[in-house]
């Protein structure tokens, strides 16, 4: 009886470990990686609005200079952030243009392009099409979509909103911005209680913040040793560029390789050392090199050289041998994490030598780009982005 009992039972745990076999050799959780979201990155688009009328020649002449400083602050943050940026330049109604927009992008070289050709001009009576300016801003710009964004707008000017009755008024504009999860500071150049009084009121609408600077900004001018050196490896490093694909991706390479000639030949070495740290920093890769860019690709494993058809190669490989591609490309490889390496190690000696210089300035507070930096700091952490403990923005 025992015997036969015990048959049955080694027939049932045996039937039973057949059973749960299948479950025993899969995972507990079966997931498709192409469906697993990546970790969200953090990320931070920015849009200035600025007033370019006659008034502001010293303010623009210090956002050409200063606007590389800005982004090397955002880029400071832990994680690095992915950044976009933006611009609008707005007059009024009888000047050449009302306002201009440049929208969002990574590619920060063709804003700055822009804003290289902004020339203060027209105005005449004081108050300027600051609505349209902000409508601009808010509705055209193309925010993302998705949460987590720190979303913010700068506007900069010095003189009131004109009230015309065919468009929004300037509260609707950033009612609607605060609804978009957008936050909108205000900044005053200049000293006109007027501008004051409507500026703390476009900030409180959208959570902003108020500020004030000197006409022209009264921007941290102070050249370093590093200065040349870094602009012109810069230029060697934007040399490595590759971009793979269609048409149309080569068309948007060859309009960033324009605007990049356009800053090296007409930026200051100061400005173009700040580029060179802000690209050779994380957060400043996608503007350095662009989002199709070969060697990112290899590197991250998304391409295999031999497996891209020959029209979409950069001009460079098309009329090399397979081999020959390989060599050149390793080549290539060496010489840009050569260069970023060096760019780097140039980055923080720069720095490191700008707040020696600095600590000793007693009104380095109250420089536009001062400003703008401290703001960001504080905003970001509101996303998730955190920056060093007593850091302060870069010069």
């Amino acid at each position: 009886m025992n015997m036969k009992w015990l048959a049955v039972g080694l027939i049932c745990l045996t039937a039973g470990a057949v059973a749960l076999t299948p479950q025993l050799q899969r995972p507990s959780q079966v997931v498709d990686p192409v469906q697993v979201p990546p970790a969200q990155r953090a990320e931070i688009e920015v849009v200035f609005v600025l007033d370019t009328t006659g008034s502001m020649g010293g303010l623009i002449a210090a956002a050409k200079e200063k606007i590389w400083s800005i982004a090397n602050t955002m880029a400071s943050a832990e994680p690095a952030p992915a950044i976009r940026m933006g611009l609008v330049a707005y007059r009024d109604r009888g000047d050449d243009y009302v306002t201009r927009l440049t929208p969002l992008s990574a590619d920060i070289d063709q804003m700055y392009a822009t804003l290289m050709d902004l020339q203060a001009q027209g105005g005449g009576d004081t108050p300027e099409s600051v609505a349209a300016g902000l409508s601009r801003a808010v509705h055209d710009a193309g925010w993302s979509q998705h949460d987590g964004v720190y979303r913010v707008v700068f506007l900069v000017g010095d003189a009131p909103p004109q009230h015309y009755q065919d468009e929004a008024g300037y509260e609707a504009v950033v009612r609607d911005a605060a609804a978009r999860g957008i936050v909108v500071n205000a900044i005053r150049c200049g000293s006109s209680a007027e501008t004051e009084q409507v500026w703390r009121r476009i900030a409180g609408l959208a959570q902003g913040e108020f500020f004030s600077v000197g006409q022209a900004g009264d921007a941290i001018a102070i050249a370093t040793p590093f200065d040349e050196q870094m602009a012109a490896l810069s230029a060697k490093l934007d040399a490595t560029r590759l971009s793979y694909g269609d048409h149309e991706v080569h068309k948007e390479a060859a309009a960033k390789a324009t605007a990049t000639d356009k800053l090296h030949d007409a930026g200051s070495s100061s400005a173009l050392a700040r580029r060179a740290a802000f690209n050779a920093s994380a957060a400043g890769r996608a503007n350095a090199f662009g989002e199709h860019d070969l060697l990112d690709a290899l590197e991250a494993g998304k391409v295999r050289l031999e497996e891209i058809a020959p029209d979409a190669l950069p001009e460079p490989l098309r009329a090399l041998e397979p081999a020959a591609q390989q060599v050149f490309v390793k080549e290539r490889q060496r010489e840009r994490q050569k260069l970023s390496q060096t760019l780097a190690n140039l980055s923080e000696q720069r720095d490191a030598y700008l707040a020696e210089q600095a600590s000793v300035l007693e009104d380095k507070e109250e420089s536009l780009d001062y400003k703008l930096g401290a703001t960001i700091m504080r905003q970001a952490n509101d996303k998730g982005m955190a920056y060093e403990a007593e850091a302060a923005p870069k010069l």
